[in-house]
Parts: C-alpha cells; structure tokens; sequence
C-alpha cells in the first residue's frame, strides 16, 4: 500500500504532528496539565475536572476538550489549536466534524506511551445512538493491551501484525523489530494504520487481504494477531469482530497458517475465542488445532462468559440498539450447536524444529505479574531446556528453589493438635502458579539449594524415606520437569 495514501496529505501529519508537540498533547503532557485526580477520573470518562482545568482554552487545553472529553468547541479556537494543520485540511482528512456550531472529534487521537499518537474511529461509547461503521477502526481496548502485554519483546529482523486496525500492535513491534509488515482485510484500517505510521515517525510496509493472504509465501521471526475473533454462525456486519467464519474456525485457521509463516525459531502469539461444548473438554478440542502444525504451543485461557453475556458484550461492543431478533438468532445458534461457554485467551506458537513438539492447553485466570511476554518468553526457554536432557540429564542438573517461592498449609485441630491436610507450593510473582504437593516433593524442594545434583539429593531421601533410590528417582523425573516448567525450581548453572 503506498504511504501517501493516509487520512491526510504527508503535509498535512507534518503539520499535525507540529501542533500535537508544540502543545504538549502527549500523555505526559496532559497529566501535568490536568493532574492526578483529573486524569484518574478522565480514565473513567468523567470529564468534571478536565474542563475546569481548561477553560482557558489555550491550544493543549483545547486539544484536551476535543479529542479527550468530546467536547464541541468554537472553529477559531479549533483553529488555532491545530495550526498549522488548516481546518479544511483537517475536515478533509476527517480529523475534526462540523457539529452544532462548532467542531468536534472525528477520530479517536489518542497520545499513547511516553510521545506515539495512534488514530482510530470514535468509540461507540462516546457517541451513544450512532452505530458504528462496518469497517469501524478499533482504538487501544481491552483486547489491544492484552495482546500488547502477551508479546514476546525481543529483538527479530521480521515482524507480522496481521489484521492491524489502527496500527497499535505494529507500533510496538517497531520497537524491536527491524522490518514492519501489516495486513488488514479492511483498506479504510489501512488508511488510519497508515497515518498513525506516518505520525509517529515509522514506515511500515502495508498490505490488504484476509489474514495471512497478502503474505502467502513469506515467513517472519515474530507473528501476532488480534484478529476479528467472535464466536457466532458466521455472519458479518463490522469486520473488526466478524471474520465471516462460523464458530471458533479462525483460532484454528491461525494455527494451521502459522507453520508457513514462522522462521526457524519463530514466534506467533493471537488472541482467540473458543466454543465450550456440552460434553467435550474445552480443553481438547483446542489442542486438536495444533495437530500436524510440528509447533510447540502454549494456550492460556483468561476469561469464560456465558453465552447470555457473550451476546450482550458483543452487541453493546458495537453501538446497536436492543434488537431482540438478532440475540435470538445468536442464542439459538449456541443453543443448536450445545455452546454452553466461550472462552477468551492468548495462543503462542513457537516453530521450534523438533519431532515432538510440546502442547499445553490450560487456565490461567490468576493475576500475572505484567509483561506476561516475558513469561511466556520464559516458559518457551524452560522447554529449550528441559527438551534437551533426558532423564539423566534431569538427574545430573543442580535445582535451587524460585526465589520467593512459599509454602502455603491448611491444617485442621484435632485431639492430637493440628493436623496437616493439604500443602500448596505458590509463587507470589510471575505466573502466581500454585501446586498442591505430597511430603516427599515437599522435601524434594525444601532441600533444592542448588550445592546437589538432583541424583545425589534423591538418594539422601531414598535413604530417609525407606525408598529404593531407583524407584525414586524415576518417578521424580517427570515431577521435577514439571516443577520446572512452572518456574517453582530453576536450574543452576554450571
């Protein structure tokens, strides 16, 4: 797609991005000038404070009024604000609307991070009554930033954002990737990707076409993906929801793609839906798209909503009055195919080259300490290493307990006193997981102070335990490996 081709002239983002940094209409512009409480209470669009705080009008309080209280303001003052972007120019390019007798926002300008803009449509919220566009632009939501803060963010020559909307996610990957490709099946997201490239300085290469189509043939050291993810019969009315395929499809589509599109060592993580059906494990039937691909895959499982819920959130998601038919014809589509939940989580595929690749499908519901990328990150390595031992290996390695791991008991009173009835290994950071484990794992890792091969440590507890030291060592291997793709123990390096 050609640069040029942006919501304004390549002039006219100049001019824009002038008035934008002359203003100090940045993030940290805006919470010196409102401060904390305004911006706190901005956040929840209450805009009480914010246009107390900028009822002088000068052109950073003006911006503020416009673009992040939606407030209709005076064409001069306008003017002004945005000069030496012009006012036609900025009706052309739709930046600003004729309204009352005024102007006001015709896009969602959003400073984002310490000096990126990104520009989408107008959020249904903002403009209650007024349906959205079919190709309606998606600003940074909900979805964005946990697609954002799932990443994986480490150097690679190629990166992929497929379905980009307004460019967030490519933003981003531009921070760590020297070469930028976009899609999107929608050209008029192209245009907003395209002007939120230019305005933040970048030059991304931007094609049109459905998912992985505009880059057939083509692989890539890192692949993600917010793509229109819905769960539903299959029908279409705004593209940035609906992909046209019925169910859960383009989770597995996305999967199936991912082997030619991934370099070796390469990476794709995407967000997904996936239908809970009456009498199947959820759990296996997502599994089941990874069957073939030679991929290592790590699915977690943030959220699951109820189909009532599910059909309200997407329907109030894109403006549309109550229509009682059409959640019917919703309902009734899970009801025939035995939809009893949908989940909603984060898909990270790993082209690691091995014969056995490794699977996991699972619930993470708990609090993660943020960036979750480098958790998975790091889970993807724990696998590099443990793939690379036997049970020798496992035996031969020196472990040391996480830091900060903790013990976690529940005991009951009896005559005799407390009674000990279930002990839980939990870490308090990172991924926050928590196993429930026996007195012999207990001792396993309470004596993982990293002096010991694992072998030697074994046969200290065969010996206190009663146990043959074989037989305890072949049943520890695969616990220990388990404890370590966990992050409960860690290796010690030689």
């Amino acid at each position: 797609m050609d640069r040029h081709d942006m919501l304004l002239s390549p002039a006219g983002v100049d001019a824009l991005r002038t008035a934008l940094t002359r203003a100090r209409f940045t993030a940290n512009g805006i919470a010196d000038r409102l401060g904390p409480q305004a911006t706190g209470a901005v956040a929840r669009n209450d805009y009480r404070a914010a246009l107390r705080a900028t009822e002088d009008r000068d052109p950073l309080a003006t911006l503020i009024r416009v673009f992040i209280c939606d407030q209709t303001e005076p064409e001069p003052v306008v003017a002004a604000a945005l000069a030496p972007l012009t006012v036609e120019e900025a009706l052309a390019g739709g930046l600003v609307e004729r309204h009352g007798e005024g102007l006001r926002a015709g896009v969602d300008l959003e400073p984002y991070g310490d000096d990126w803009f990104v520009l989408a449509d107008v959020p249904a919220s903002a403009r209650p009554g007024r349906p959205l566009h079919a190709e309606h632009v998606l600003g940074i939501g909900g979805a964005t930033q946990t697609l954002i803060g799932a990443t994986v963010r480490r150097p690679v020559e190629t990166a992929l954002d497929l379905g980009t909307g307004s460019g967030v996610q490519a933003l981003h990957l531009s921070t760590h990737a020297r070469r930028v490709t976009a899609t999107d099946v929608s050209e008029r997201a192209l245009r907003f990707a395209a002007t939120t490239a230019a305005l933040n300085g970048q030059d991304w290469e931007l094609l049109r076409g459905d998912l992985v189509a505009p880059v057939a043939g083509r692989r890539f050291d890192l692949v993600v993906s917010n793509p229109p993810f819905v769960v539903g019969p299959g029908t279409t009315t705004h593209v940035y929801r609906d992909s046209g395929r019925v169910g859960d499809a383009i989770g597995a589509e996305l999967a199936a793609a991912a082997p030619h599109l991934l370099t070796e060592g390469g990476t794709m993580q995407y967000l997904a839906n996936w239908v809970h059906v009456t009498g199947e494990d959820w759990a296996e039937r997502v599994t089941g798209w990874f069957a073939g691909t030679g991929l290592d895959a790590w699915v977690i499982q943030r959220e699951v909503a109820d189909p009532m819920a599910y059909v309200n959130l997407w329907l109030t998601d894109v403006g549309e009055t109550a229509d009682p038919q059409r959640m019917a014809a919703w309902l009734d589509w899970f009801d025939a195919h035995k939809v009893e939940a949908v989940g909603f989580g984060i898909v990270s595929l790993r082209r690691a080259g091995h014969d056995e690749p490794i699977v996991r499908v699972e619930d993470l519901r708990q609090r993660v300490e943020p960036p979750l990328g480098d958790r998975v990150g790091e889970w993807f390595d724990r696998q590099d290493w443990l793939r690379a031992r036997d049970t020798d290996g496992l035996l031969a390695a020196r472990y040391r307990a996480a830091d900060g791991l903790q013990l976690r008991q529940e005991a009951t009173m009896g005559a005799d006193g407390w009674a000990v009835d279930r002990q839980v290994l939990a870490m308090p950071r990172g991924l926050r997981w928590s196993e429930e484990i026996d007195p012999l794992v207990l001792a396993l890792v309470g004596g993982a102070d990293g002096r010991l091969p694992l072998r030697d440590q074994l046969a200290l507890l065969a010996a206190a335990h009663d146990v043959a030291p074989d037989e305890l060592a072949e049943a520890a291997g695969p616990i220990v490996a388990h404890l370590v793709e966990r992050g409960l123990v860690e290796p010690v390096a030689d």
